[in-house]
């Protein structure tokens, strides 16, 4: 990506049993577009007696989107929703005013060695959409949008760009888009893209401007407009963005708000387990007693 601004680098955060390379956010750069979270998780093999079990925890103000690339992970929230995502789908939930979930390795795999890596996403609201209704839609992978360019293959993940609309029900204009690699190949969409974008790697590396830049680094495009790079053989990258809201988001644990009052009443109602309840569940997340 031509006109780098911001290099970041992936870093080690813990999400309960659970290791996962945190992207975003970054004390330089709290968010692109309305992207305002990434966890690249994994990969990770896991034993027979290993498993991901991400007990009950909530979410306001946001949307969550779960991508995964390897593994399976059975997703149950406060909505009634319960399904098994698999690599290639699209887990979207909106929590708007207020949702539980939890994420669990599937009962079929729980005796057996697996492996699971792929990515965990946060989008902001916008502002007059924050206390929406929650909502839970899954994307089966042969919906979401391919398609080929010489030597390239290309999926719009979420949003809407190159002319095409992905099915995942996203609240503002934005893109979320994987780009793989059978040969080394010149990749110019700036005039397609808009708002702020920044571009994840994978797998592999690209070169722009006579550097080259590889796995687990995000590249912070300073004009969107000018997004042009070489993609060497056999990468994976993924480009998102869109457009920033004018007012600032705030982050507070698994809460977001541009109202700093608004995350201070989730804290509260999360303390005192006035949030909705997932049918069958009766453990949580505690609200940590401390923040890294």
């Amino acid at each position: 990506m031509s006109n780098i601004s911001l290099i970041i680098e992936e870093r080690a955060a813990s999400i309960g049993n659970f290791m996962v390379g945190r992207l975003l956010p970054f004390r330089q750069k709290r968010s692109v577009g309305p992207f305002v979270f990434i966890d690249h998780m994994g990969p990770v093999k896991m034993n027979e007696r290993e498993n991901m079990d991400v007990l009950p925890h909530p979410h306001v103000g946001l949307s969550t989107l779960t991508f995964l690339f390897e593994g399976a992970i059975v997703h149950r929230d406060s909505i009634g929703s319960e399904l098994e995502i698999q690599p290639g789908a699209v887990n979207w939930m909106t929590a708007g005013s207020g949702v539980v979930h939890s994420e669990r390795t599937p009962e079929r795999l729980k005796n057996s060695t697996k492996t699971l890596h792929g990515l965990q996403i946060w989008v902001a609201l916008p502002k007059e959409l924050e206390e929406i209704a929650p909502s839970f839609t899954h994307i089966p992978a042969e919906d979401i949008p391919h398609w080929e360019d010489g030597n390239l293959s290309f999926k719009l993940i979420a949003g809407e760009v190159f002319g095409k609309t992905s099915p995942v029900p996203v609240h503002s204009p934005l893109y979320f888009i994987e780009i793989k690699s059978k040969e080394a190949a010149q990749v110019s969409i700036g005039d397609m893209l808009y708002g702020e974008s920044a571009l994840y790697i994978l797998d592999g590396s690209i070169s722009s401007e006579g550097n080259v830049y590889g796995p687990k680094q995000i590249l912070i495009a300073k004009d969107t407009k000018l997004c042009t790079f070489n993609i060497a053989a056999n990468s994976t990258v993924y480009i998102f963005g869109g457009e920033a809201f004018p007012e600032e988001r705030f982050i507070d644990w698994n809460f977001v708000s541009s109202s700093k009052e608004r995350l201070a009443q989730a804290k509260q109602d999360w303390k005192n387990q006035t949030f909705p309840k997932i049918s069958g569940e009766t453990d949580f997340v505690p609200y940590p007693t401390f923040k890294i």
